[in-house]
């Protein structure tokens, strides 16, 4: 069964930093796109930062220069480095995965349980 497992998530002072992690595992053939997503109570989820197999990235204007995404190909994993944090950054953060299963076939979409960051003094 497929399924993406996040961590990294926790309470952090204003200024801070955390890096927050997500592991494609199960059955894969290969990875369309990987990233982040979050939302907060009463909002519509919001595109953080993804990366496609293409090579390219993307960021949300509010998160530029301050997160960054990466990824380890051999472990199936995307991380999200996020630097100066502010208090409006607290909300609960999704991974998103477009996985190919099986050659071929096109890629399916998944989500994670969701972590929750806190930006907090």
């Amino acid at each position: 069964q497929v399924q993406l497992v996040e961590s990294g998530g926790g309470l952090v002072q204003p200024g801070g930093s955390l890096r927050l992690s997500c592991a494609a595992s199960g059955s894969i053939f290969s990875i369309y796109a990987m990233g982040w997503y979050r939302q907060a109570p009463g909002k519509q989820r919001e595109r953080v930062a993804v990366w496609t197999s293409g090579g390219s990235t993307n960021y949300a204007d509010s998160v530029k220069g301050r997160f960054t995404i990466s990824r380890d190909n051999a472990k199936n994993t995307v991380y999200l480095q996020m630097h100066s944090l502010k208090p409006e950054d607290t909300v609960v953060y999704f991974c998103n995965a477009d996985l190919v299963l099986h050659r071929g076939t096109v890629p399916i979409d998944y989500w994670g349980q969701g972590t929750q960051v806190i930006v907090s003094s």
